[in-house]
């Protein structure tokens, strides 16, 4: 992302827009949820759009976990002073927006999950990572996307430099483990927060069915569907991503 990240105390963060804040969330490999067309189109509708780092790989391994990420998007919410905030997650960052949205229920008006992990992901797939073999992380982060050609080089050379990160790749596999731990099969059920489930018809990471049970479970959900679109839609199919979510927004009256 081109815009000014923000530093700011312990938080670093884009901030674009004023009005009802939207908060994005990424996902684990950073370079695979690019919130580009979001950040460019909500804030001409009236939206302050916001774009936290996480903390991934910053916390002590014992802290590398879904609740402490959802944790610390609490401790924003209220170092920003914000209220009724609209969480928008992809990947991880949807299975956090979901955890903050069960422990924090007051502070989210809306919540929007893409490609979100909680129920059910294979994102570690067979023997991964494999550290040092180019080839196979390309191949990994291409099958992200429906279109393989959405995994430009920057993408892979950012995944791969992830991967033989020593360091980093410890943690995210822990990340992968308390996510699958993390399972919110029996939660969503109480969860009342009006959700708009983006999904994308061809997700090889957590396939349409996880989307369907996502839409069973949760009490207040509405459900779309963008074909021809692996597991980041707001990345392969950014306009028709934005348009499904404004005219919900606009539905709901958010």
């Amino acid at each position: 992302m081109e815009e000014k990240i923000i530093t700011d105390g312990k938080y670093r963060y884009i901030e674009i827009g004023e009005g009802t804040p939207i908060i994005i969330l990424h996902g684990l490999m950073g370079g695979l949820s690019n919130f580009h067309g979001v950040t460019d189109y909500f804030p001409t509708k009236g939206y302050k759009v916001l774009v936290p780092e996480l903390p991934i790989y910053d916390m002590p391994m014992l802290k590398t976990n879904v609740k402490q990420f959802a944790k610390f998007l609490e401790s924003f919410i209220e170092y920003k002073e914000l209220k009724d905030v609209i969480l928008l997650g992809n990947s991880l960052g949807g299975h956090i927006g979901l955890l903050h949205t069960k422990m924090y229920p007051k502070m989210v008006k809306a919540l929007v999950i893409t490609g979100s992990s909680g129920l059910y992901e294979s994102a570690m797939g067979d023997g991964y990572p494999r550290r040092g073999d180019y080839e196979f992380i390309k191949k990994k982060a291409e099958n992200v996307f429906y279109d393989p050609a959405v995994a430009t080089k920057e993408i892979v050379d950012e995944v791969f430099a992830t991967v033989n990160d020593r360091k980093k790749i410890v943690k995210t596999l822990a990340i992968a483990k308390s996510a699958i731990r993390h399972n919110m099969a029996n939660d969503l059920p109480t969860m009342k927060t009006p959700t708009c489930i983006i999904w994308g018809k061809n997700d090889g990471v957590t396939p349409p069915d996880v989307a369907k049970l996502f839409h069973e479970l949760l009490p207040d959900s509405d459900l779309f569907w963008i074909d021809k679109c692996g597991h980041a839609p707001m990345m392969e199919h950014p306009k028709e991503f934005n348009e499904i979510l404004d005219a919900w927004l606009e539905k709901k009256g958010f």
